[in-house]
């Protein structure tokens, strides 16, 4: 049971809806955003900073991303509670998180009601998930869904979606603090992973699934 008021950090590359979800939690009576950011490393710098109770980020933004922010964020503090809030529904997006640490994933087409309701779940440390994104996990678990992305390591993930956005070798590197020859080396694991055989391909695979906007 959490008492009081839920302290949240919200983030988002959009600043009007930053600014819808924000009204719509404060109207809740019980929650209110403390801080806002706009970028992975906006968000990371925010949550330490204010510690909230509940810190909620999309996925898709400028720099690091939100993927790689929670990752960063629970290594610090494994009691980090993470709710993500994405547009992206494929399957490979709500297991990525999960498995880095968040404890709760919602679509953006979500109704207003089952955000709140996260908001609360995730506040008490519990997991959630809308059922169909948990159907989803559950029949990937189980062998049914055959994904190109499945045997990359959440590094290599995250290189990938960097290179499919744009961002060169070097951009990557700087941003991910690796060395230009071991992100190298990850293109060179991640195409041969996803049957690939150029950046380009890859991007059009980022496309397929959702990662980008053609």
């Amino acid at each position: 049971m959490v008492e009081g008021i839920i302290r949240v950090v919200l983030a988002d590359d959009h600043a009007v809806v930053r600014a819808g979800i924000r009204r719509l939690l404060e109207e809740a009576g019980d929650i209110r955003v403390e801080a806002e950011a706009s970028s992975g490393e906006e968000f990371q710098d925010a949550y330490f900073k204010h510690r909230p109770v509940v810190g909620i980020t999309d996925l898709s933004m400028p720099g690091i991303g939100g993927l790689e922010a929670i990752r960063r964020i629970r290594i610090k503090d494994e009691s980090a509670r993470i709710l993500v809030l994405s547009v992206h529904e494929d399957v490979v997006f709500p297991m990525r998180v999960i498995k880095v640490g968040a404890l709760g994933y919602l679509s953006k087409r979500t109704a207003a009601d089952a955000l709140l309701r996260a908001v609360h779940v995730v506040a008490r440390g519990e997991k959630f998930l809308e059922r169909e994104i948990a159907q989803k996990i559950a029949l990937e678990s189980l062998g049914g869904l055959d994904d190109p992305l499945k045997g990359l390591t959440d590094r290599e993930f995250e290189v990938f979606r960097m290179l499919a956005e744009g961002h060169s070798v070097n951009d990557v590197a700087q941003q991910l603090f690796l060395s230009s020859k071991t992100v190298g080396t990850y293109q060179t694991r991640i195409l041969q992973k996803t049957g690939t055989d150029n950046t380009a391909a890859l991007v059009r695979l980022a496309i397929r699934k959702g990662l980008i906007e053609p």
